[in-house]
């Protein structure tokens, strides 16, 4: 119910729509009215104050005291127990998660870890009428949001995939269909590398960190790549955080840069061996979600987030080698892995990522998505085998085709599945060096 409010408090324009939210306890003193680009607040004495203003996005938003944040932080937790943030890949991609409480004597491995569930009903991962889904925790790290003194036991963060009771990976679960990938294959010693970028906005979801309001920056991408100063580099403070806590949570995070369209970031992962990769990726996704939670900055892993102008994409761009091509004479090896990639190639762009038909285009380092091609030292290829594997005679090779949002999973266990494939496909003749 609304207290001591007065004619006068409610004087507003009739051209102005209005919205009261109050709270009905006796001891709250004032409540806030939202018009239209004004914000009123009301006492019970009458009296008012205004704000002018838009109603913006950052309505709601928890901005705690961090002294308040850290008078909780401080609470010691009982001997023996931790918490322990389950995190899974709902049906559209994003991760979820949920927290609870284990003795220490069960967070030894992921093989110790006690399974859980959770209404799949919610997450389009499981019908309403028999909503329980399975978390099957795969690996643990510890968890950067959670810190402990040194010596405590401490909390962690667990990658989980998914099944139904019976079992059975659930269609979404594509952590099990690239494990299968790799089973048998251990003394290949699959290693990948994954480039993950990301680019940071506003609260807005429209404005680009470094970008002006309803518009564009007034130079040309180029100076923003590798780049310091407080007119080239945006968002460093939040890839160094991110840089840190996966440091911290035990990620295989080996470096971060600036990246070509201002706002645009990237950080890699690896060397990762086998399904490792899509679960240290995932993983770090999840810490950079975390991150810009607390910084409150959105982040996009869209692969064209900006389609106006003459700007960068983000890509997920993936290093891959096995024992055999790192070995003397491997550069062979590469090259008939690089033919049978070629040979699926439309099946690979398929499941590389939505919205890539956007970023490969032939233009601003991409190959065009419907043209195979490789090349040493070529970010305009479809694979690109570096200066020191050519010279080297073995190596890697560098898979440019997946976006920002490809799924880790997907990307790692198709690679790694097509380069195995018993077949003769045709050979490719490598990019003319010239265009690269």
């Amino acid at each position: 119910r609304f207290t001591h409010l007065s004619k006068s408090n409610m004087r507003f324009s009739s051209s102005v729509a209005i919205l009261f939210i109050a709270l009905a306890a006796e001891n709250v003193n004032s409540f806030t009215a939202f018009t239209r680009g004004v914000s009123r607040t009301v006492s019970k004495n009458g009296a008012s104050s205004l704000k002018m203003g838009i109603l913006s996005t950052d309505t709601g938003k928890s901005a705690m005291d961090p002294n308040v944040i850290s008078k909780y932080d401080s609470l010691p937790l009982p001997s023996g127990k931790v918490m322990a943030e389950y995190v899974w890949v709902d049906a559209k991609g994003e991760l979820r998660s949920k927290t609870r409480t284990l003795p220490v004597s069960k967070t030894g491995d992921a093989a110790s870890l006690p399974k859980w569930n959770f209404d799949g009903s919610s997450t389009d991962q499981a019908p309403g009428d028999d909503s329980e889904v399975i978390l099957q925790p795969q690996s643990i790290f510890k968890d950067p949001f959670r810190p402990v003194a040194e010596g405590a036991d401490a909390n962690i963060l667990v990658m989980c995939d998914t099944y139904t009771p019976g079992g059975e990976p659930l269609p979404s679960n594509t952590r099990a269909t690239a494990n299968e990938a790799f089973v048998g294959k251990e003394d290949l010693e699959p290693w990948f590398g994954l480039e993950q970028e990301f680019t940071l906005f506003n609260m807005d979801q429209v404005t680009p960190l470094g970008w002006p309001e309803n518009g564009f920056p007034v130079r040309p991408q180029g100076p923003y790549y590798c780049s310091v100063g407080p007119e080239n580099s945006f968002g460093r403070h939040i890839t160094d955080s991110l840089y840190r806590a996966c440091l911290y949570a035990g990620i295989e995070i080996s470096g971060t840069n600036g990246e070509v369209m201002p706002g645009q970031q990237e950080y890699q992962v690896g060397p990762c061996v086998g399904i490792e990769a899509g679960d240290q990726l995932m993983m770090s996704r999840y810490i950079l979600q975390r991150v810009c939670e607390d910084f409150q900055v959105f982040c996009t892993l869209h692969p064209k987030p900006i389609k106006d102008g003459d700007w960068n994409g983000a890509g997920m761009h993936t290093n891959f080698s096995t024992k055999p091509m790192r070995d003397a004479g491997g550069l062979e090896v590469i090259k008939k892995a690089i033919y049978k990639l070629g040979a699926k190639h439309i099946e690979h762009i398929t499941n590389y990522g939505e919205g890539n038909e956007l970023r490969l285009t032939g233009k601003f380092e991409t190959a065009d998505m419907n043209t195979f091609c490789y090349g040493v030292a070529n970010r305009g290829a479809s694979i690109r085998i570096g200066r020191d594997t050519e010279a080297e005679g073995c190596g890697y090779f560098e898979d440019r085709r997946p976006s920002s949002n490809a799924d880790p999973y997907v990307v790692t266990g198709m690679i790694m599945a097509t380069t195995h494939e018993d077949v003769d496909v045709p050979v490719i003749a490598p990019m003319d060096k010239d265009e690269a």
